[in-house]
């Protein structure tokens, strides 16, 4: 029997949000080592994804919204594909292959999802899956690509069908119990934060003066709402501007984490610290390259933040929230860059900012489009990037008995943001990966390969250390902020959080 449930409205939210542009897709790589059967691969991917009665279905337009539908005509051989690369076959073209790939949109007549199975793949295979953001988010996505693996190359075939969480929190280290509380009425259908999201919504769109009176008196919600409206532009750089659609992709070699772990504690900072400073520091390379000036370059990253509580089962759908954090790409000291984040990130952990945004997507899913269309261009036209760390399991896994060596996720880029940054660990390795719109970065290869060269220059600098003394964060002129407002931004403070929210 058929059966149909209307879409939620944060998910239908990240429906609306699909463009020529920029699909709404979260795509990944899953590189087994040889050897590899691949006739076992598509009859695991097959039996354990179909468990979720979701990737059976499609999406149905109505009266009252979209809603999932089950597809009468569901055939499996139109989302599992074999293909091969051209040529020498390597990382280049498998590289080309997931930018083509991530371009392309998935088929609004059947459920909205694919895997493409590179055969012969540096002697393995490599596995594409393409996946609507309407589905679920990446944490839940990625949950559902490891619930498809083993611990064991010879498990069997069997197996429950549940979302396994890829990690902890992204150590971000944010007041997960006070924003939690809040997330927890931002979802669903008469929740009390939507409501009153979509309220202070429209008294500002329709009262643009009164967003500096909620930011001057609003904590939380209120205060973080007018925050988010009144941010001023990120600094304009040749990484910003209006995507085509024709995406790029470029990933690194993984990087030994216990080696980046050791060498943040001896920082007195975070893995996650250590890794966007390493970013930042790739994009001052990448801009300098090109011959453009980096003083006082400030580069807005929209950070998705995972809103379920800790140990919770994973469920399909969207929950999360997002932080913007400004990279300071301008700061010339890797140290500099590095102390920076990691005071950004110290003030972002005061935020609702998760808990705020999370409540906007699900206000918006019951907004008309055209409203939507509006805020979307208010928030991500001052944004630059989208960037994801995720910590995946640190131990081996294996697809069909054949073990994964390397996994990399991109998620979408709404609106239009040309770049997305993701940064991945797995099994003792940390990865850096890139997708980038070609009109704004045809070489994402350049900007990838300088992360890990950012990072040996925070090895170096330690080695440089006299013996048992840690490194000491810069004082005077190297601490002021690298940002400069741009002439005739509004000023927009974050709103501190003192107590409980606002309701």
């Amino acid at each position: 029997m058929a059966v149909s449930e209307p879409m939620d409205p944060v998910d239908t939210t990240w429906l609306r949000m699909e463009r020529p542009s920029n699909r709404m897709q979260i795509v990944g790589v899953l590189i087994l080592a040889p050897p590899v059967d691949i006739a076992r691969l598509e009859e695991t991917v097959a039996r354990r994804l179909l468990r979720f009665r979701r990737f059976r279905q499609r999406v149905e337009d109505g009266l009252n919204g979209p809603s999932w539908v089950d597809d009468p005509h569901f055939d499996i051989a139109h989302h599992i594909k074999r293909t091969r690369l051209p040529g020498k076959a390597g990382k280049s073209e498998l590289e080309a292959l997931v930018g083509e790939l991530a371009s392309r949109p998935l088929d609004p007549e059947h459920p909205l999802w694919q895997f493409h199975i590179v055969e012969d793949y540096d002697g393995g295979a490599a596995v594409i899956p393409r996946l609507h953001h309407a589905i679920a988010d990446g944490v839940a996505l990625i949950g559902v690509m490891l619930s498809l693996t083993d611990d064991a190359p010879d498990a069997p075939p069997e197996k429950h069908a549940r979302p396994r969480l890829p990690g902890a929190d992204t150590d971000l280290g944010l007041p997960f119990a006070a924003i939690l509380d809040l997330a927890g009425r931002a979802v669903g259908t008469g929740a009390r934060l939507s409501g009153q999201v979509a309220r202070r919504l429209v008294d500002l769109l329709t009262h643009p003066g009164r967003a500096a009176d909620y930011l001057r008196d609003g904590a939380g919600v209120a205060g973080e709402l007018a925050y988010l409206l009144l941010m001023p532009d990120d600094t304009p750089t040749r990484l910003k501007g209006t995507p085509l659609g024709d995406k790029r992709v470029a990933w690194t070699d993984p990087m030994a984490l216990p080696e980046v772990k050791a060498i943040s504690r001896a920082f007195g900072c975070s893995v996650n610290d250590m890794l966007l400073a390493a970013v930042a520091g790739a994009l001052n390379a990448y801009l300098k390259e090109k011959g453009d000036r980096t003083e006082g370059v400030e580069v807005r990253a929209l950070v998705p933040i995972n809103l379920r509580p800790p140990g919770s089962a994973v469920e399909l759908g969207n929950r999360f929230g997002v932080l913007a954090l400004e990279l300071p790409v301008g700061f010339k000291s890797p140290l500099d860059r590095l102390f920076e984040v990691r005071r950004r990130m110290n003030e972002l952990k005061k935020s609702y900012e998760p808990a705020v945004t999370l409540g906007l997507l699900a206000a918006l899913g019951y907004a008309p489009k055209l409203v939507q269309e509006r805020v979307f261009d208010l928030l991500l036209s001052r944004a630059t990037a989208v960037l994801t760390n995720v910590p995946g399991p640190q131990h081996p896994l294996y697809l069909a008995g054949a073990e994964m060596t390397q996994v990399i996720f991109w998620v979408p880029q709404a609106h239009d943001i040309g770049i997305g940054i993701s940064i991945l660990s797995f099994n003792g390795q940390v990865q850096f990966g890139l997708i980038a719109d070609a009109a704004l970065v045809p070489d994402p290869q350049a900007i990838v390969a300088r992360c890990k060269a950012e990072f040996e220059q925070l090895l170096y600098f330690l080695l440089l250390q006299p013996w048992g003394e840690s490194p000491r964060e810069p004082a005077g002129p190297a601490r002021r902020r690298a940002a400069r407002k741009p002439r005739g931004a509004a000023p927009a403070r974050r709103p501190k959080k003192r107590g409980r929210a606002r309701h």
